[in-house]
């Protein structure tokens, strides 16, 4: 017996030898480097924060799963990642504290500034990447990617572009003025998406834009994507696209968003490039005001069924165009109530253009919606101040729903009798907290 307690006790040591070497080896992995611009920085330099390396390409031929690159201030060449990092061992690529470190010429392996190929478990944080060829940042065939806090601006086709990423986040970003397409472009049926907290604006085409793409490969259907809390506005000016787009997307969650001043459509579910219509979506409290020179504020097409669309504020300043168009073979299983609409709603694309009324006989839905203007709702919607007025018709009439928590501020819901229609929630009184961590994936 003390035999066998001896040699269980020397395989209980060893077993602990064994984990303490290998905490310090995976410790010893991971490390912090350093870039700088020259002649601060310099590619001979081992990469510390006395002895910098100068170029992003130098270090991302360096970097193993678990190291951090911390980049200080100043105009840089962009660069190709390609290591992967893991679950334990993230990469980080980021701006040093209080930095501003800006991409000014494209990586030298293709014409974007900041590109992934093949990476898993990285953040890309807080760059400035203005003016690139094609994409401000690229990242293709990846998973656990995180792209927050940047900004990019001006960039020739899109400020950010994924494709086949799974498990991608998306956050805090500002994107802005892409000369050809989309401020934000996802692609390629990467499943499980999550794009919250962005501003995006002034783009061509589609503030963000989800298509799940057939022809690339995959199952074409982008799923179980989260849109949150997002600020969109001035996109479309180009002709076509959404300040949110969805093409080929299903099962997701498009919620507390802000959209105005959209020259093309609002929002919109539909089916061209993607392996499926974008059914079974939940499309709620988002507040959406379609310019002018647009089409509707909610458009559901090609077979698009299963839609749930609650606590919504759908506004056209289109002389003819209204709140909602929806396809015929798109109603089966529409769900759509408790929303603040405009008197002008169609099935077939504005053949014909239904009141509330009309719309309630002929489909059933939006029983409890209302119609009201920009004036009555908002606070100040001549200066995009589309926060709630104190005896806006959006108060406490919307539906309480578990999965909005929180409105697009981070301010609990329902603050009063019932929770608010559209994208805020008006505080039941001044100096109630904003919790600004309260968004959570569905």
């Amino acid at each position: 017996m003390a035999t066998e307690t001896m040699m269980h006790a020397s395989v209980i040591k060893a077993a602990a030898f064994a984990a303490m070497l290998a905490w310090a080896a995976t410790d010893a992995a991971a490390a912090i480097y350093h870039v700088a611009p020259p002649p601060t920085g310099n590619d001979s330099n081992p990469g510390s924060e006395a002895a910098p390396w100068a170029t992003l390409q130098h270090a991302a031929g360096r970097v193993q799963a678990g190291d951090t690159i911390r980049v200080r201030s100043g105009n840089y060449v962009g660069a190709q990642f390609t290591t992967p990092g893991t679950a334990a061992q993230p990469i980080v690529l980021e701006a040093a504290p209080g930095a501003t470190p800006a991409i000014t010429a494209d990586n030298p392996r293709t014409p974007d500034g900041i590109n992934l190929e093949g990476a898993a478990y990285m953040t890309v944080r807080g760059f400035t990447v203005n003016g690139r060829t094609r994409a401000g940042i690229r990242a293709v065939t990846c998973s656990q990617v995180t792209i927050s806090d940047n900004r990019l601006d001006q960039n020739g086709r899109w400020g950010i572009l994924t494709g086949f990423c799974d498990d991608l986040v998306i956050e805090r970003n500002v994107t802005s003025r892409s000369a050809i397409e989309h401020g934000i472009y996802v692609s390629n049926s990467g499943d499980r998406p999550v794009i919250r907290h962005n501003t995006t604006w002034g783009n061509r085409a589609n503030g963000i834009h989800m298509n799940g793409d057939a022809e690339m490969g995959g199952d074409g259907v982008i799923s179980n994507a989260v849109v949150e809390g997002n600020t969109i506005y001035g996109n479309g000016q180009g002709g076509g696209g959404s300040g949110i787009n969805m093409d080929g997307v299903r099962d997701s969650l498009i919620r507390n968003n802000l959209v105005y001043a959209s020259h093309a459509s609002g929002i919109s579910l539909y089916r061209i490039d993607g392996g499926a219509p974008s059914s079974g979506n939940r499309v709620l409290n988002n507040t959406v005001l379609v310019a002018s020179d647009g089409r509707w504020a909610l458009n559901i097409q090609d077979g698009s069924s299963g839609n749930i669309v609650r606590n919504n504020i759908f506004w056209n300043a289109h002389a003819s165009r209204g709140s909602i168009d929806i396809s015929a073979d798109s109603l089966p299983g529409f769900d759509s109530d408790y929303n603040v609409v405009m008197d002008r709603l169609t099935t077939n694309g504005g053949d014909s253009v239904l009141t509330l009324a009309q719309w309630r006989a002929q489909t059933g839905q939006d029983t409890h919606s209302r119609v009201a203007t920009p004036a009555q709702l908002f606070v100040a919607p001549a200066q995009d101040d589309y926060h709630l007025a104190p005896a806006s018709p959006a108060l406490d009439t919307g539906e309480i729903r578990t999965d909005v928590p929180v409105d697009l501020e981070g301010t609990s819901r329902p603050q009063g009798a019932g929770t608010d229609v559209g994208a805020y929630e008006r505080r039941a009184a001044l100096g109630d907290p904003i919790f600004d961590d309260g968004f959570e994936v569905a």
